[in-house]
Formats: C-alpha cells, sequence, structure tokens
C-alpha cells in the first residue's frame, strides 16, 4: 500500500510540474505575442511620421543620377538616421520610408537598404516581418508592381518577376540573380526568408 501511495504522489507531482510548466510556456508565449504587437504598431505609427516628413523635405526632381549612376544615394536626416526614399506596394497599401543602411535597430524602425542602389539597378531592401512593415510580403504575386522614389524625387516603377523562399544561412544566393530590386524579409521565427526580384519598367 505505502508503494501504491508512493507512486501515486510521484505521478500527482509530475503531473502538477507538467502543468506548471504548460502555464508558463503559455504566458511566456502570450509576453511575446503582446510585445511583438506593440512593436508593430509602434512601428506603423513612427512609419507614418517619418513619411511625411520625408515628403515635406523633397523639394524639386534632380536627376543627377542619369548621368552618374555610380553615385551615392542622397539622403534626407530625421531624428539622427538618414533615409533614402520611400517604398511604396499599393497591393499591400504599404508606402514605407527606407532607411540608407541596415542593423538591428534600424530595422525595428522602418525597412533598410540592405546593399546596393535604385541608381545601379541592384538595390535590397530587408525589413522585419511586422505587419506594418514586410509582414504581407508573401501576398505579393509576379506582374504587381511596386515604386521606389528617392529623396530628389525621382520615381523608379518595377515589376514583381520572381518569389523565392531562401533560407536564412543563402546570403550569397540573396544577393546574386542581377535583379533590379528585390525585397525581403523572415518568416515568423526567421527559418527562411520571403525574397521577392522585381525588374525596373518605364
Amino acid at each position: 500500500m505505502t508503494m501504491k501511495r508512493n507512486k501515486r504522489r510521484k505521478h500527482t507531482k509530475a503531473g502538477v510540474a507538467l502543468m506548471l510548466s504548460g502555464v508558463l510556456l503559455v504566458a511566456c508565449a502570450l509576453v511575446l505575442v503582446e510585445h511583438n504587437i506593440y512593436q508593430d504598431l509602434s512601428a506603423g505609427k513612427l512609419r507614418n511620421e517619418i513619411l511625411e516628413e520625408i515628403e515635406s523635405k523633397i523639394e524639386s526632381i534632380d536627376e543627377d543620377y542619369v548621368f552618374n549612376p555610380k553615385m551615392e544615394m542622397p539622403t534626407i536626416e530625421i531624428n539622427g538616421y538618414l533615409y533614402v526614399g520611400t517604398l511604396s506596394i499599393p497591393l499591400l497599401d504599404l508606402n514605407l520610408p527606407v532607411l540608407d543602411r541596415w542593423d538591428d535597430s534600424r530595422l525595428k524602425i522602418s525597412p533598410c537598404r540592405y546593399m546596393g542602389s535604385v541608381y545601379d539597378n541592384d538595390m535590397i531592401i530587408a525589413a522585419h516581418n511586422y505587419r506594418s512593415h514586410f509582414g504581407k510580403l508573401k501576398d505579393l504575386k509576379i506582374g504587381d508592381e511596386i515604386t521606389f522614389t528617392d529623396v530628389d524625387g525621382n520615381v523608379f516603377n518595377y515589376v514583381v518577376s520572381e518569389t523565392e523562399l531562401l533560407d536564412k544561412t543563402a546570403i550569397e544566393e540573396m544577393e546574386s540573380g542581377g535583379w533590379d530590386i528585390t525585397l525581403f524579409t523572415c518568416t515568423p521565427g526567421g527559418a527562411a526568408r520571403v525574397t521577392i526580384r522585381c525588374t525596373k519598367i518605364d
């Protein structure tokens, strides 16, 4: 009888421990989801403020890049950060400022230029998968149009030519291919990258 009671107690303790672990995991997941939603909402609000300021600072169109496609992209400084322009994706109802370079802190603010230039037809733009940034990028299909406007007011139009899902370690593959503009973001969990390849149109 004593052995049976001890076994029951052990099973009861194990069950309680498992139940508490489950509750703790659910609580952690809820906190993480809430944190992500807060970051997304904050990023969306900041995006709108930055867009207004960029648009107010563009005075006239300057086409210097036509004669010098290797030139550095001009920038506008807002709140201590430099922006190279704005990205519009009509199908996703998105209009986003684009920072001049990327790092973890900048990606929390807005999409960032990962490398390249629109003047040299090799720009890559990265962003978090916030719904207010590139969270809906996976919904783009071949034939959809996007527009990039630099801070000098020059407008560059593109059409989606290919969509890919690349492994997160496929850096060389991400940077290759000779596409005019590439957009990418991580999948939930970060195991892969949704990648949109675009071709310039007149």
